[in-house]
């Protein structure tokens, strides 16, 4: 199996190849050009690798949630890949990422700062088939609303632990300083989708949706006040 991961939808930005048994990744969280350092990333894999995106199986966008500009910057970029080299995509979330090298420890709530005093936010267990799935569907909201139901998960992983350091205790998780700091890596996003690519989860690149869960991205001068 051959797949080009890739995601900029956090601070972060990130791609990574899978051939086979063997991949290569790159990860940055550039101060400023972000879509400039992320079409880079994508370069330099694939030279690195000496191979095409042609003679790729698909490509695994990252697709939030995150900043509003960074997903569509991921997804817009997935699927010109995907279009222009002829291959399916497989879609995978940010949240889901972060929760996958930890699932096999149980439930995992993964969280992202969504900014406007509100985080993004799901519960995840580990899945055979899909690697993880979702036990709370993602959304957003302030941290009070963090409250996931069924199996409470045990750990945190996610960003928006340090965005907001109570949310941890609120939402009766055990969270370290690393996964607190924690952002969407394209080799966790290339590993997941492998499993979906198996699972026969492709799409046709003009299928490719972003998951942006909310449709404001600022508060107005009136809305801040009140918070």
């Amino acid at each position: 199996m051959r797949l080009l991961a890739i995601d900029a939808s956090t601070e972060a930005c990130s791609a990574a190849l899978l051939l086979g048994g063997e991949s290569i990744g790159r990860y940055e969280e550039p101060a400023g050009g972000q879509a400039e350092r992320f079409l880079a990333l994508i370069a330099e894999v694939l030279a690195e690798a000496g191979v095409r995106a042609a003679s790729l199986d698909a490509i695994v966008a990252g697709i939030g949630p995150g900043a509003f500009t960074g997903v569509r910057v991921s997804v817009s970029v997935a699927q010109g890949l995907a279009f222009g080299a002829g291959l399916p995509v497989v879609p995978v979330s940010t949240l889901e990422a972060l929760a996958w090298p930890r699932v096999g420890q149980g439930p995992v709530l993964a969280c992202l700062d969504a900014r406007m005093a509100e985080v993004y936010w799901g519960c995840y267990r580990a899945d055979a088939k899909r690697g993880v799935v979702a036990t709370f569907a993602p959304c957003v909201g302030p941290i009070e609303s963090v409250r996931p139901q069924g199996v409470p998960p045990r750990r945190g992983v996610g960003r928006g632990f340090s965005a907001y350091p109570t949310l941890g205790a609120a939402a009766a998780v055990e969270v370290d300083a690393r996964d607190a700091r924690a952002l969407p890596d394209a080799l966790q996003i290339a590993s997941l989708g492998a499993l979906r690519f198996a699972a026969g989860e492709a799409l046709d690149p003009a299928a490719l949706a972003p998951l942006y869960l909310r449709d404001k991205v600022a508060l107005t001068e009136l809305e801040r006040a009140r918070r």
